[in-house]
């Protein structure tokens, strides 16, 4: 019997686990009704927490800027003495420095660290490695800190609550750690606490991060085509909501929601405690599994590696395509791979939520790439904020030369490589090119995937799957996309703009991951090589 013939309870309506430790009923759940609301004044704050000061907003700016400044001068003056041997040791030095003073500032910059630690793509990859160790070096705060907010949050004894509660935290980030429990009335759960005034600090450091970033433009290297401002902007877009777990509990219900309504299966969303969630303490239904890097330990187990990649791609996709809502922080530490091959998706901190512009902007952009319309994919990018509104659409494609036959990068040297990457990054800056959230979150995990597919299925012919995928939406969902785009329902999908992205010509016709890698390696060792 499939685990669809099993569906009862809440799992008619979301994608949770088929053993509920409780059922999640909508009229009975005390902290949802305020979610609204609470989402609403999260936004109205960030102008305010974002706009430049031309003064600086208090002591915190003293720290901050000490930190920076003794991580910064001395790397100026050995660039400036040309004591680097290239510019990626030069770049790597950069990136060693400000990891360190990342770790001094504390939960906001760490934080921040832990983003473009998953950015791989679109930032600097000396600053992606670098800032990969902020990922498990976020000290935990004492078992009395943790008690404290628990009782404060729910009131009374702990005891009262909780049978035990283990005081060693099975993980501890920057907002917030998270302990092993069993409640009073029996259901093994997870308690996610976050770190006393944390939400002070962050609010402190984002005024101060706005402050500091126009001073930045054009003077460290953080990002292609996100400029230190709009790094603030985007950041702060993210944060905010985390510090609410009232907010984190409302996106666990509305992607199990999407899930099911999709009926992608292959994915668990823990059950939020329909009571015991409040600002600051957050009772979520405990899940087990497999970590996501143990290949073997799945292999052994008989799951399909091969299907828990698809089930990720597709689900990813049709999450931002179709209802505009995904989960924006997809990396090994916030999943895991259940006993029965289904992903159990954790931390719901950060969510992208596509409005109806921006959904339907997106849509066109992942259409047009299938169907291979490069001007309908800059108009896509311009509508989603990745270009200025007024932007010559017909200029741009001329300027990155996208009317040309696509050159396979591997037939290139390395300063050829260098400098056609140095032109279309100048011709995009040259644009106001920028990466907004929404679309940065999807690339992000993108990524990701992209890093799953080497561990877990990296014979994977990545055309044919595409291919599959695309044959999957233009059956699934085909008629509705065509008449939200006004398209003709029998356009067919090409690869033809799939491989142009991969850098190989028409005349391919399978190109499997651990090939796909060696042209990577081969371009980058080309690249590092011209730099």
């Amino acid at each position: 019997m499939s685990s669809s013939d099993l569906r009862s309870g809440d799992r008619t309506w979301a994608a949770f686990s088929a053993t509920p430790p409780w059922q999640l009923e909508e009229s009975a759940i005390t902290w949802l009704a305020r979610v609204d609301a609470l989402r609403a004044a999260a936004r109205a704050e960030l102008p305010q927490l974002t706009k430049p000061s031309t003064i600086p907003p208090g002591a915190r700016v003293g720290t901050v800027v000490g930190r920076l400044t003794v991580a910064v001068v001395p790397w100026l003056v050995r660039k400036r003495a040309h004591r680097f041997a290239d510019t990626a040791a030069s770049r790597a030095d950069i990136s060693l420095r400000l990891r360190k003073a990342v770790e001094r500032l504390g939960s906001t910059y760490i934080k921040l660290g832990q983003i473009i630690s998953s950015g791989e793509g679109i930032f600097p990859p000396e600053l992606v490695n670098e800032f990969k160790k902020c990922r498990d070096q976020v000290p935990a705060e004492t078992w009395e800190t943790v008690r404290s907010v628990i009782e404060a949050e729910l009131g009374g004894g702990i005891d009262a609550t909780f049978e035990w509660i283990d005081r060693t935290p099975l993980a501890a980030a920057s907002i917030a750690q998270v302990h092993a429990a069993k409640l009073r009335t029996g259901e093994d759960v997870v308690v996610k606490v976050q770190r006393p005034q944390v939400a002070t600090l962050v609010r402190k450091d984002l005024r101060v991060m706005a402050w500091l970033a126009p001073h930045l433009v054009g003077r460290i290297p953080i990002a292609a085509l996100a400029n230190p401002p709009a790094l603030v902007e985007l950041f702060a877009e993210t944060i905010v909501e985390e510090l609410d777990f009232r907010l984190e509990a409302a996106n666990m219900i509305d992607v199990a929601r999407v899930l099911r309504d999709l009926e992608q299966d292959g994915y668990v969303v823990p059950r939020p405690h329909p009571t015991l969630v409040t600002k600051r303490v957050l009772v979520m239904e405990r899940l087990s599994g497999y970590n996501f890097d143990d290949v073997a330990g799945m292999h052994d187990a008989g799951i399909d590696t091969k299907a828990v990649v698809r089930t990720a791609m597709v689900s990813l996709m049709e999450g931002a395509m179709i209802h505009g809502i995904f989960h924006g922080d997809l990396h090994g530490g916030n999943l895991f791979v259940m006993a029965d091959g289904r992903t159990a998706l954790l931390d719901f901190g950060i969510v992208a939520r596509l409005s109806p512009q921006r959904r339907q902007a997106f849509l066109r952009m992942m259409v047009s790439a299938a169907i291979n319309d490069v001007n309908g994919q800059l108009a896509a990018l311009r509508d989603l904020g990745a270009l200025p509104q007024d932007t010559d659409l017909a200029a741009v494609i001329k300027d990155l030369r996208l009317d040309e036959a696509t050159i396979d990068p591997t037939t290139l040297t390395g300063e050829e490589m260098v400098k056609e990457v140095q032109r279309v990054v100048k011709a995009l800056l040259g644009y106001g090119a920028r990466m907004p959230k929404e679309l940065m979150l999807y690339v992000k995990n993108m990524v990701f995937l992209d890093g799953a597919i080497a561990r877990l299925a990296p014979d994977l012919d990545l055309l044919a799957e595409i291919a599959d995928i695309s044959m999957y939406f233009t059956q699934r969902h085909g008629e509705r996309i065509a008449a939200e785009l006004g398209l003709d329902p029998d356009t067919v999908p090409t690869l033809d703009g799939v491989k142009a992205a991969f850098g190989v010509d028409n005349a391919t016709e399978s190109l499997t991951y651990r090939d796909l890698q060696k042209r990577r390696e081969l371009i980058t060792k080309r690249m590092h090589n011209a730099s």
